[in-house]
This record gives C-alpha cells, structure tokens and sequence, in this order.
C-alpha cells in the first residue's frame, strides 16, 4: 500500500476539475486547499522521520508502481492545460477567471514542475523527455538545465542564483533567481557548445532549441484560440515558476558553504538543505522535502529519499513555509534564529 499514499498529489488536480467547473469561491478551491487545508493538515498529523529499512528499500527500489504514479502526472498535466485553454472561451467573471488561472497555476508549479524536477534527474531518455514537456507548461524549460548543472554544483555559493542569502526578502529573490537562472543555462549551454567547437547559434544548442518549442507553444495557443487566452496561459505558466522559485527560496535560504581553498568549496552536506519530515507535504510534493538527501544523491528516486541526520530541519512542512515566506518579517523571525552562526 506504501506507493498508494503518493496519489495525495492527485488530489490537487481534483480541486482543480472542480474550480474548472465552478463559479465564486470553489474557483480559488485549489489555493484554499494547498495553502490553507494541507499546511493545517500537516502540523495536526505532525512529521515522521522514520527511514526505509533495507528490505524496504529494496522493495520500494523494485516496486514499479512508484514510477506509474509519478508518470500519470504528464497526461494530467496535459489534459488540465488543454481543459483550461477551452475554458477560457467560455464567458467568465473576472473572479472566476482569475480563479481559473490560479488554479492552472497551482497545477504548473505542484504537479507540473516538480514532477519535471524528479524526472530531469533520471537516466532514462524517455524520463528527461517527460520532465521537459511538464517544464515547456510552464514555460521554464531552461530550468532542466540550470537546475542540473548549475544549482547542483553551486548550491549554497554565492554562484548560485537559487541559494537565497540571509535576510533576502522573497519578492527580491524572485526577481534576481529568475534573471540569473536563464542566464546560468545559456552560459552552461554556450560553455559545453564551445568544448565541443560546434556553433552556440545552432541546433545544437538546447537552449535555443528550448525556446524555440516555447515559442511555438505559445503562437498555437495564440492561433488555435486568441491573444486573450494566451495572456491567462503566460499568467499561469509564470505562476507555476514562482510557485517553483517560493520553493527554492526556503530550501537553502541562509545556509552557505564555506571555502576550503581560494578554488573550491566544502562538499554539500545535509546542513546545507532546509528539510521537512511532515508527512503529508512529503507525500503531495513526491518527497521534496527531504532534500538534503536528493542533493546527496540526485538521481535517487523519490520513494527512497531519507530523512539524514544533520540536516536542517524546519519547523512546518513545506506548504506552510512557502505561506510563512509571503511575510518576511514574520518569516525572518522564525528562520534567522535556526540558521548558523
């Protein structure tokens, strides 16, 4: 039954279908349930930190069913994309349109991108393929790259856009890790290109190849439906990326590490990653939380993540966090107290 509990995420979707199909307040039902009930739900139920044992393990390792429920999330995803962009030709109230948008957005930023962020670190073509079609919904396709061979490395420097600094108010974060995201993936993309003395303004090169899908997604949606609906498109993709970024922000806000020589940096420890055990932000974000270990061993499967001793440990499940982050003042009072001194 172990596998079963992860269909929590696939509950988001359902709040989704309803604020689709709804008028007034049931059209922000998704915002209410991901920001209100599950962030209550987790401090009732409380964290576990309990590891697999080694039979577990085994068996979670072997059981395929980890990986069905977690690829059910590209037709999903699809299916919601295409389901909102008919909406959006229906008359609509502005609540009810901003409902809707919101609820897309819930859905990029949940399900779409960090599904693409447990599949982007997986071997197989066909995964890295999957998490690229979840990333062009939000239009954030760059962040495959980025992510894998930028953040990874430079996590917790000050190379490292996605490493929010002590006393970084969210709002300026966002502006600064998304600027410096897109410009991390060119120059990895530029560098790799040069190596290998093939042309940076080609087909070879991912980027370019990226955002030209992007482009090609949004001139569809522009003349399949209208102007319009690719305006409430670009409004819910953008939000799914600061749904993502918000996430960034709290995973490693403050927690640097420090030089060992003028060329190189201390190993990632599981210091250098804010981490939750509770359970039910665990099992709606596919074990995101447990993030010191993913960093550990990025291409560890999301079933397998452990909860490592010395990580740093928050004091609420990730949805709550992202909530208590809106405020920073609030946000600086709880958080600067647990970071190193």
């Amino acid at each position: 039954m172990h596998p079963l509990r992860y269909l929590l995420a696939y509950s988001l979707p359902v709040t989704v279908a309803i604020s689709f199909m709804s008028t007034g307040w049931l059209c922000f039902l998704p915002l209410i349930y991901g920001f209100g009930v599950i962030p209550l739900l987790d401090q009732i139920v409380g964290p576990k930190a309990a590891n697999l044992t080694a039979l577990e393990h085994d068996s979670a390792e072997a059981n395929r069913l980890y990986d069905v429920i977690i690829y059910l999330s590209v037709p999903v995803q699809l299916l919601m994309v295409g389901w909102f962009l008919i909406e959006l030709q229906h008359p609509l109230s502005t609540a009810d349109l901003v409902g809707r948008i919101t609820a897309m957005g819930m859905m990029c930023g949940v399900l779409g991108i960090n599904v693409a962020h447990e599949l982007g670190h997986r071997p197989k073509a066909l995964e890295r393929f999957m998490a690229k079609m979840l990333l062009a919904t939000s239009l954030y396709m760059h962040f495959y790259i980025e992510h894998n061979k930028g953040h990874h490395r430079n996590v917790g420097t000050a190379d490292d856009g996605a490493t929010a600094r002590r006393n970084e108010v969210l709002y300026m974060f966002w502006f600064r890790t998304i600027i410096r995201s897109f410009r991390s993936a060119w120059q990895i993309t530029e560098k790799e290109l040069r190596r290998k003395k093939q042309n940076v303004w080609s087909l070879k090169n991912e980027m370019l190849v990226m955002l030209l899908v992007q482009a090609l997604l949004c001139s569809t949606i522009a003349v399949l439906f209208s102007t319009f609906t690719l305006l409430c498109f670009l409004s819910a993709a953008f939000m799914g990326v600061l749904l993502l970024e918000t996430v960034n922000y709290i995973e490693h806000y403050g927690l640097y590490r420090n030089k060992v020589n003028e060329y190189r940096y201390e190993d990632v420890e599981p210091e250098h990653s804010w981490n939750s055990d509770h359970v039910l932000g665990r099992w709606v974000l596919f074990e995101l939380t447990r993030h010191s270990d993913h960093h550990y061993e990025p291409s560890k499967h999301y079933q397998l993540l452990d909860s490592m001793k010395g990580a740093s440990q928050l004091p609420a499940g990730y949805p709550a966090m992202m909530v208590l982050s809106l405020f920073p003042p609030l946000w600086f009072s709880v958080m600067n107290s647990r970071l190193p001194k």
